[in-house]
């Protein structure tokens, strides 16, 4: 029997504040065991939570951003379990009344396709603590609470059950990192676990309308990780049920090292939880001027970023959907091309997308920690324009560049690189090779018209790279008579 998969996401992005969402505390990842506490986020009794103003503007900038819609109206519920790491016994969440509902996240698959994903909902909510097992304390008896991250502010974005392979699940991943970082509201740092998500995934029949019973894989914080979780657990669920086995519901964790997934306890359900509104916290009202101003704010998101880009400069889709994938490197792009000119915005795609980008992965910095700036690269794209140099030199000068800080122009001159038009002097160095080459020469003019790259680069040789190829080609064909 063939079955369909079926994949929905809980994503949880943990927000930029500077302080958490329920108190003054500090939000910033780090710092020593229990360092960013207070009497709020530490649970402590008579004390009452006071909601940051900011972790809702950044949750409207998202709401708008995806086409959600937003509640006039809405407050926060307490959902209650009890561990460790949740001083209060309970998590301050929304449920009922969450203050996004619906929206779409599209994206473009590796080969080429359109997805459009719509999502459940967007709530605000604290997040928990860690535990610090005592064997990486050297005293494996004990475990112990870390609380500096209770309280921080996290949105879980809650996708539709619509993503129906594991690829696609890392391109939505991928694309609402992208998103969260354009607008400002979180790092998406996947290592720090600022970006982390809940996968849910079941299978049934194909042309079945009733989903299977599903398994949560809990907190995975990388793509490659979200990929390879959900490519097991489509298999192993795949074989249960052609073996005439029965999936059950429940909560499964990815062990990386062995590429398995394990039972970890049998799938809460959101009884389990009791939740209710918090007495605590008054409903919040979202007016209409309120949500003009964060509209007002939004930059250009990359969606419209990546159509600007194909229609205003004509580039492929696949170069603007790389430039795009970066608010930075977007940012970068857009400068070059306003130095250079729009006429070169192809030349400045692929420098950036192929020197650039290696430059940034040889040496493991960012693009805002770039030698090579904007300005300098529009200087060597033009140099090629403008025939000052070829493009093989401009690799050179390239590097050089972004070893000495220097500007291309400067370099050019200094290393005597400037490509020889002269064509009397091209005609020259190409009577030398036909003269020294004779029987290449014959060949050639044989039929063996692959021999033109022999030639050529004899030539470039003698030049030390910088006679003019179209020239220098023009002549070798006129000598060669072809």
């Amino acid at each position: 029997m063939a079955y369909e998969t079926v994949i929905g996401l809980e994503v949880h992005a943990q927000l930029n504040t500077k302080s958490k969402i329920f108190c003054g505390s500090s939000a910033s990842f780090g710092g020593n065991p229990n360092e960013h506490t207070c009497t709020v986020d530490l649970g402590l009794p008579g004390v009452l939570p006071v909601l940051n103003r900011q972790v809702i503007e950044y949750t409207l900038r998202i709401g708008l951003a995806v086409g959600a819609d937003i509640a006039p109206v809405c407050r926060f519920a307490r959902k209650h379990y009890f561990y460790p790491d949740l001083p209060k016994g309970y998590q301050i969440s929304q449920y009922e009344e969450p203050i996004c509902t619906g929206g779409c996240v599209h994206f473009a698959t590796k080969d080429g396709r359109d997805v459009s994903i719509n999502l459940t909902r967007i709530h605000m909510e604290e997040d928990a603590g860690k535990l610090i097992h005592g064997n990486e304390l050297g005293d494996p008896d004990h475990s112990y609470s870390d609380l500096n991250r209770a309280g921080v502010p996290l949105l879980e974005i809650v996708s539709e059950p619509e993503l129906r392979n594991p690829e696609d699940a890392e391109s939505y991943m991928r694309k609402l990192r992208t998103l969260v970082r354009y607008l400002g509201i979180s790092d998406g740092n996947m290592q720090e676990g600022s970006l982390r998500c809940d996968a849910n995934i079941s299978l049934r029949p194909q042309g079945s309308e009733k989903f299977g019973e599903k398994v949560e894989i809990k907190n995975m914080n990388s793509f490659r990780h979200l990929r390879r979780a959900l490519e097991y657990e489509e298999k192993r669920q795949r074989e249960v049920l052609e073996s005439g086995g029965v999936i059950h519901q429940e909560t499964r964790l990815w062990d990386e090292s062995a590429g398995v997934t394990r039972g970890m306890r049998s799938k809460e359900y959101a009884h389990d939880y009791r939740y209710f509104p918090d007495p605590d916290l008054v409903p919040l009202t979202v007016d209409a001027k309120w949500l003009d101003e964060v509209r007002a704010q939004l930059p250009e998101l990359p969606d419209a970023k990546s159509k600007r880009f194909q229609n205003e400069f004509g580039l492929p889709r696949y170069d603007a959907e790389v430039l795009t994938a970066e608010k930075e490197l977007a940012g970068y792009f857009d400068q070059v091309v306003e130095a250079a000119g729009a006429g070169l915005a192809k030349s400045a795609s692929n420098w950036v997308m192929g020197d650039v980008l290696r430059l940034l992965n040889e040496q493991k910095i960012t693009i805002n920690e770039c030698p090579i700036t904007p300005e300098r690269l529009a200087k060597l794209i033009s140099l090629i324009d403008d025939g000052t140099i070829s493009g093989k030199i401009a690799k050179t000068v390239f590097d050089q560049v972004a070893e000495s800080g220097t500007d291309p122009e400067t370099i050019v001159e200094e290393k005597g690189l400037r490509q020889i038009t002269d064509t009397s002097a091209i005609e020259s160095v190409v009577d030398d090779v036909l003269t020294s080459n004779p029987e290449e020469v014959e060949a050639y003019q044989g039929g063996k018209t692959k021999l033109m790259g022999f030639f050529v680069g004899q030539a470039m040789k003698a030049t030390g790279g910088k006679a003019n190829p179209r020239a220098l080609q023009e002549i070798l064909r006129e000598k060669l008579g072809s």
